[in-house]
């Protein structure tokens, strides 16, 4: 299957336009600010020098460069000259500053000569160099300005040489993975298949050489931290530091695409069920564990604790769309849709300037703010957003993913056209023309016209437990497929209640709980709506829910979703540590409960997304 790229796809109306919109008018230029705040933009002209301050990090480089990338984006859509004019400007600090001979760029290491290049694993250097070029390619397409892209290409070139044809670096693969990915766009950007070989050099060593680990942790945790234990062929389940490992296997889904191996394809598959079926929160949040910023083991998905990266549901994002390409199953869009919605989505404030760079299930501020005896730094995650982290690589994820959000909505597959996910928007690609007019996900009711396609094939999403459909269709993969003519109006209404969900029985973090959501949508209840102790109230699995329009809850950038109303049971008992369960009492109360991506809007309060089963 071919996926439709988001630069043929315009976002007209509704939920997803509203959200390029915030890009566009607040979000991008508020990561702009802050990074220049904190040096990152300065560090570009690599004039620093002992004792300035800030000193330049490892990895800034790569944090300019998906905003670069991002406001590419947003430059394919529409004009912004004040974006375009900062993006240009760093664009040159780089290029000014790029070493002549080799092409080798980053702020940190041409600002510290006695600081070996290519030698340290986990110091970013090919993961720094792995964005700028996506930057650069994205550049490229937006603006037909090449200089970024060949300088990156040149110094790809230089680490062919080293890795490859020369082998003088001081380690085999990548240690933070997306040079890989990256080298594959820049091979269809350029035509140049060497970098495609090379993209392939590093999938088929990953994992082999026993001489990658570094750091201080064992052999064996940091072959498992990076997915080192075994070759990518042989992987049966996803593992380690959960950004790393989903940029890794977008790079294994797009080598086995275009080398046709299935082997590989097989492996990615196996990851895939496993990181979905298995260590994926109901929020589509990845990585269970501060440590390493991990995955654990499977159904292991406490709530409280949850790491939850917002750069691991992008990258998940990343990789699912990649797989859509070897297969037809809608569970990859489905995935899709319930990161967009819920676990990428929840690191962006209503506003548009604030980020989480973790996504928990459940906060108590109280609970959170408790400094471990042990005075290692809080693992517990951060109440608030911020507008800047010391590792700020969420904010700029973000920045890139809303504005090619049309990135997921199309297929092409021989006449048949997919469609993956709904959005009011229309299309052009191949010869084919398609408009989508709908509100969701506000509802499930969604009206399509094709022009130039013999089939279309819409998918029923995993959480639809109804539809209808004006025209005659067969099932396919979790598609509904149908023929077509030319401009004849086709209808699909997703039956869209609001539903109690359960978690698997292995999921203990969940036992006796339930969630609630509506749609794609996961929602969750907070302390501002429902008093504090959120943890005692219970719910029944029969609820009925009343839709309210969001402004009830939000005065401002309110959600163009509903909050839904309901009824609980809130529990009180005396102001004792232990007393007889008798001496509990019991009462119904009214409840809200908004929108997950929209929780930590409305100042610290306690928050939780699965409520006691009543």
């Amino acid at each position: 299957m071919k996926n439709i790229d988001h630069s043929a796809v315009r976002i007209r109306d509704g939920f997803w336009k509203q959200k390029q919109e915030l890009v566009r008018n607040v979000t991008a230029k508020a990561v702009y600010d802050r990074f220049s705040d904190t040096g990152r933009f300065a560090a570009l002209k690599c004039s620093w020098k002992p004792g300035d301050e800030p000193e330049p990090h490892i990895f800034w480089d790569s944090d300019v460069a998906k905003w670069l990338e991002g406001v590419a984006y947003l430059l394919q859509e529409a004009p912004a000259p004040e974006l375009y004019s900062l993006a240009r400007a760093a664009i040159d600090d780089i290029l000014s500053s790029q070493e002549a001979d080799t092409g080798y760029y980053n702020c940190y290491y041409l600002t510290h000569p006695d600081a070996p290049r290519l030698t340290q694993r986990g110091n970013h250097e090919l993961y720094c160099l792995g964005h700028l070029i996506e930057g650069a390619v994205a550049w490229y397409a937006a603006t037909g300005e090449r200089d970024f892209m060949d300088a990156m290409a040149k110094y790809a070139d230089y680490v062919e040489k080293c890795f490859k044809t020369e082998r003088t670096a001081g380690f085999v693969t990548p240690g933070h993975p997306e040079l890989e990915l990256a080298l594959v766009r820049l091979a269809n950007a350029t035509g140049e298949r060497r970098y495609m070989e090379l993209a392939k050099f590093f999938i088929d060593e990953h994992g082999v050489d026993k001489r990658e680990g570094f750091g201080a942790l064992c052999d064996w945790a940091n072959d498992i931290y990076n997915m080192d234990e075994k070759p990518l062929r042989e992987r049966d389940t996803i593992d380690g530091h959960s950004v790393r490992a989903f940029y890794l296997l977008s790079a294994v889904a797009d080598i086995a695409a275009e080398y046709d191996d299935g082997e590989l394809a097989a492996a990615a598959r196996r990851c895939f069920d496993n990181a979905a079926f298995k260590r994926m929160y109901i929020t589509g949040g990845f990585g269970s564990s501060h440590i390493g910023e991990a995955f654990t083991g499977d159904h292991d998905l406490p709530n409280r604790t949850a790491y939850t990266e917002t750069c691991a549901s992008i990258a998940m994002a990343f990789f699912a769309r990649r797989m859509q390409k070897l297969e037809t199953d809608s569970a990859f869009a489905d995935a899709i849709e319930r990161v967009l919605y819920n676990g990428a989505l929840s690191g962006l404030s209503l506003d548009g300037r604030a980020f989480f760079y973790e996504n928990p299930l459940e906060i108590d501020p109280d609970f959170n703010h408790v400094e471990p005896a042990t005075k290692i730094p809080p693992h517990y995650p951060i109440t608030q957003r911020l507008e800047v982290f010391g590792c700020s690589c969420c904010p700029p994820n973000v920045v890139r993913l809303l504005p090619a959000v049309g990135d997921y909505l199309y297929g092409l597959d021989g006449d048949t056209v997919y469609v993956h996910q709904y959005a009011d928007s229309e299309a052009a690609f191949d010869g084919v023309s398609i408009t989508q007019t709908t509100r969701y996900p506000a509802d499930g009711a969604v009206k399509i016209r094709v022009f130039g396609a013999k089939k279309l094939a819409l998918r029923i999403p995993g959480w639809c437990e109804s539809f209808t459909l004006s025209v005659p269709y067969t099932m396919y993969r979790g598609y509904a497929v149908a023929d077509v003519t030319d401009g004849a109006e086709i209808e699909l209404l997703l039956a869209m209640p609001v539903v109690t969900m359960a978690a698997h029985t292995r999921v203990h973090a969940d036992a006796g709980r339930i969630a609630v959501m509506r749609g794609p949508v996961v929602y969750c209840m907070e302390g501002v709506d429902n008093g504090k102790e959120l943890f005692s109230l219970k719910l029944a699995a029969d609820a009925v829910f009343e839709e309210e329009d969001s402004s009830v809850c939000f005065a401002e950038n309110a959600p163009l979703l509903p909050v839904l109303k309901t009824t609980v049971t809130r529990r009180s008992a005396p102001d004792a540590l232990y007393s007889p369960a008798r001496a509990v009492v019991s009462e119904d109360v009214p409840a809200r409960f908004i929108p997950y991506f929209a929780f930590a809007n409305r100042g610290e309060t306690e928050m939780q997304v699965w409520v006691l089963e009543k």
